[in-house]
C-alpha cells in the first residue's frame, strides 16, 4: 500500500500563515498538518509514501518521501496534481488531500476496506461546520449512495437536495491494486476527450477536482464504495479553521 498526499496548492485562505510555506507545512497542535498525516500513515505500516508538491516545493524535504512535483500548480487543480504521481499507481494505494488532520484509525479503515475503491465519508459531517463561518456547508464535498453504500454522488455541486447528503467525502480515498490501473486508465481517457472543455462539474478539465474523474467512472458503471466513518478528522483551510482546532485539542 502506497500514500499519496496531493501538497501542490498555496492555501492562500491561510493567509500570513502560507506566505513562506506551503499549506501543508502550516503548524497545528505542535507539528505541521503533513506530518500529523505522515505518522496517522506510518503507524498504519504505510511507509512507501509520495508527495506532490508545488508552491515553494523546496520546503517539503523530509526524508524517506518520492516526491513528484507539479510546476503547473497555479494553472492546474487538485485532480491534475494527483496524477503527478500516476506512476505510483501501479498497486494499491491511499490518497489524501494535503490540508486534513485525522486518526490513525481513519486510515485503518480506509486500508482495510474490502472494495475496490473505497472513499471515506464522515456520517456526522455537518459537527464539522458548527460556528465555521468561513467556510460553509455549501463548500462541502457531499456524498450521496445507495443502500449498499456504492457512491451515486459526490462532489461540492451534486445532483441532489441538501436533505439528501448521506455525508461528507473528506479527501481521502483508496484504490487496490485491480482498480488503480483502472483509475489512470480513466484519467487518460478523460485527458483525450476532454482537454480544454469542460468535464463533469468543472468548467475546464485542467481545473477538475478528484470528484469529477470520480463521477466519470460512476457515470460508466464503476462501483465505488462508501467506508463511513463519524468524525475523527478535521480540514485546515482558513485561519478560523485552525483556531478552531487547536481549541477543540485544548479542551
Amino acid at each position: 500500500m502506497k500514500a499519496i498526499i496531493i501538497a501542490a496548492g498555496k492555501g492562500s485562505r491561510l493567509e500570513h500563515l502560507t506566505t513562506d510555506r506551503p499549506k501543508c507545512l502550516v503548524e497545528v497542535n505542535g507539528k505541521s498538518i503533513l506530518q500529523h498525516q505522515l505518522d496517522a500513515y506510518r503507524s498504519n505500516d504505510v511507509h512507501d509514501i509520495h508527495i506532490v508538491k508545488g508552491y515553494l516545493h523546496e520546503k517539503i524535504d523530509l526524508p524517506d518521501i518520492t516526491y513528484h512535483i507539479n510546476h503547473e500548480y497555479e494553472t492546474n487543480n487538485i485532480l491534475h496534481s494527483l496524477m503527478y504521481a500516476q506512476e505510483a499507481m501501479d498497486g494499491s494505494f491511499i490518497s489524501s488531500y494535503s490540508d486534513i488532520i485525522f486518526d490513525e484509525s481513519v486510515v485503518r479503515q480506509v486500508v482495510n476496506s474490502e472494495a475496490d475503491i473505497a472513499l471515506a465519508v464522515d456520517q456526522d459531517w455537518k459537527t464539522q461546520y458548527v460556528d465555521r463561518t468561513l467556510h460553509p456547508p455549501e463548500e462541502a464535498e457531499k456524498v450521496v449512495h445507495d443502500e449498499n453504500l456504492h457512491v451515486k454522488h459526490v462532489g461540492k455541486r451534486i445532483d441532489a437536495q441538501m436533505e439528501e447528503v448521506h455525508g461528507e467525502y473528506i479527501g481521502m480515498f483508496k484504490c487496490s491494486g485491480t482498480s488503480a490501473p483502472l483509475f489512470r486508465e480513466y484519467f487518460q481517457r478523460a485527458d483525450r476527450e476532454f482537454t480544454g472543455k469542460p468535464f463533469m462539474k468543472s468548467r475546464d478539465f485542467r481545473q477538475a477536482f478528484v470528484t469529477d474523474l470520480l463521477m466519470y467512472m460512476i457515470a460508466d458503471g464503476i462501483k465505488i464504495s462508501c467506508e463511513l466513518i463519524q468524525g475523527g478528522w478535521h480540514e485546515i483551510d482558513t485561519l478560523e479553521d485552525v483556531d478552531r482546532v487547536r481549541a477543540k485539542h485544548q479542551t
